[in-house]
């Protein structure tokens, strides 16, 4: 007795749904490989956003008492014991001198005791004649003298602002209003001064975005060809930001030619280095460059809470950062006669020899890599063609079966070729894809 064995058609369907569900598990992987770029950045901008700007306070933050009697000393003393630690009261000896210590930045307020004996305002008198009943005039003896604080806006708004908050509690318990008059004031057209931090990150983003264009969709480019399309690209960058700066919002009235010149070299920095650093972390280049040049970069400027007003961490960064050296360098330059202008601008030599360093790097590194791919890709096309051979049989002996031989051989290599083609069509796919993702979350960001 013969049994026949009836089709499984519920393997069949089985099959058919597993085929079915495993484009749809690769493209659900992809999507979770690329969701992990954005959670980081998420994680990383809260971090670095909060932890430098969430509560800020002073520290150490250095102020003057201008006078240089006893009663001077007896202010600045009683003033530090209460502040613990936040400010760093010294006293002056003048007013000329606090108001040259304001200018080099070297404290961020003094407050002018008034000299005793001291009077303000104007007197006014009555007089009368014979025959009148005399006409009423006001007669004001001298009134008393206020305090006065100086501050520099330029240098910081919201340390100003600080130090009037803890100065004015101080005239009032003297019974006086306290005058305070501004050194240094910003430009008529950026009244807090923060005009220069939004330039940093109009320059920044312009910078760090093109990174990924140049080393996405230039990647098929020698790294020489690259590193001076980053040098391009950061000559218009810091003209876009210069005419931002000058005639569209006039955030400054002088000196554009250098603003223009540290624009250029800090976007510079940042392209040579980006462009470097794709070689190295392809896809994840973004994340890169948006740790290095936003979450670490503007929380340290000083553009809106200077170094004195944040945490150790962020006020180290203050000290070699490039986005400090930016601020720091404009603010110099246009407010504080150039004063530390020097120290800054080689802040930002310093971050493009290091991007000119990393290009010198990369390229080697990039060459070796193609180098071995190429190799690759001829051993790949060695096994190929050995396949191809191993499928042709021995030859017969009659000229029919050679032709049958030579149609299968053509054919057999003829179905290589296509598979191959069809292999480099996806993975030219997928790497425009991946270049057009890595964009999108640059410029989105």
């Amino acid at each position: 007795m013969s049994t026949v064995r009836r089709p499984d058609h519920r393997s069949e369907q089985h099959g058919g749904h597993r085929s079915a569900r495993s484009p749809h598990s690769a493209g659900l992987r992809h999507v979770l490989t690329h969701l992990i770029t954005p959670l980081l950045m998420c994680i990383g901008m809260g971090l670095a956003y909060l932890g430098a700007f969430a509560n800020p306070a002073p520290h150490q933050l250095p102020v003057a008492i201008v006078g240089s009697g006893h009663s001077a000393q007896l202010l600045a003393q009683s003033i530090n014991d209460k502040a613990g630690g936040d400010l760093e009261v010294r006293t002056v000896g003048d007013r000329s001198a606090a108001v040259d210590r304001l200018n080099h930045q070297e404290i961020f307020g003094a407050y002018v005791i008034p000299a005793k004996g001291a009077t303000t305002g104007a007197a006014k008198g009555s007089s009368g004649g014979a025959g009148a009943e005399g006409v009423e005039g006001a007669v004001a003896g001298p009134s008393k003298p206020v305090p006065e604080l100086l501050v520099a806006s330029a240098g910081s708004d919201t340390s100003a602002s600080v130090v009037q908050k803890v100065f004015t509690p101080i005239a009032a318990h003297q019974g006086a209003p306290l005058k305070v008059t501004d050194v240094a004031p910003t430009a008529e057209d950026d009244p807090t001064g923060q005009g220069i931090f939004f330039l940093l990150v109009a320059i920044s983003i312009g910078s760090y975005a093109s990174v990924a264009v140049i080393g996405g969709a230039g990647a098929v480019l020698p790294v020489r060809w690259r590193a001076a399309l980053a040098i391009g690209t950061s000559f218009v960058v810091s003209l876009i930001g210069t005419a931002f700066a000058g005639p569209v919002f006039h955030l400054v009235d002088h000196g554009l030619r250098c603003l223009w010149a540290m624009a250029w070299l800090y976007s510079a920095g940042i392209l040579l280095i980006g462009t470097s650093l794709h070689t190295f972390l392809k896809r994840w280049t973004t994340l890169g460059v948006m740790a290095l040049f936003v979450m670490l970069n503007f929380t340290s400027s000083g553009g809106i809470f200077r170094p004195e007003m944040q945490n150790g961490f962020f006020a180290a960064l203050h000290s070699f950062w490039n986005g400090a050296g930016f601020v720091e360098g404009t603010r110099s330059h246009v407010y504080f006669d150039n004063y530390g202008l020097s120290g800054h601008v080689w802040t930002l030599v310093w971050w493009l020899v290091a991007g000119l360093l990393m290009v010198g790097v990369a390229a080697p590194a990039e060459k070796r890599r193609r180098t071995a791919e190429a190799e690759a890709a001829a051993n790949a096309a060695a096994l190929a063609a050995a396949a191809v051979a191993a499928t042709v049989p021995e030859p017969e002996p009659t000229s029919k079966r050679d032709s049958r031989t030579t149609v299968r051989s053509a054919r057999a290599a003829g179905g290589a070729a296509t598979e191959a083609r069809e292999e480099a069509a996806d993975v030219d796919e997928a790497a425009d894809a991946d270049v057009e993702m890595e964009m999108e979350e640059a410029v989105g960001v």
